[in-house]
């Protein structure tokens, strides 16, 4: 029973942690890695994933970003 509740903890924290842009988005693109130019257009923003990660797990915002995960592919 200990290990159950331990497995269960541990697959909890771990839906927890993960940011959804990330987990449900699908494989990243060089679009969505790479940084407009100046002058260039700006990448557009999932907002779904966006409000997700808000309601759920606000930390997740920082590795949906840094992945680039939270951006539309093109």
């Amino acid at each position: 029973m200990k290990k159950l509740k331990t497995i269960l903890a541990t697959m909890l924290i771990a839906l927890l942690m993960s940011s959804c842009a990330t987990v449900f988005g699908g494989k990243v693109n060089s679009h969505q890695k790479t940084k407009p130019a100046p002058g260039q257009q700006q990448r557009d923003v999932r907002v779904v994933a966006l409000i997700a990660n808000i309601l759920l797990f606000p930390p997740g915002l920082i590795v949906d970003f840094a992945t680039g995960a939270i951006y539309k592919p093109q």
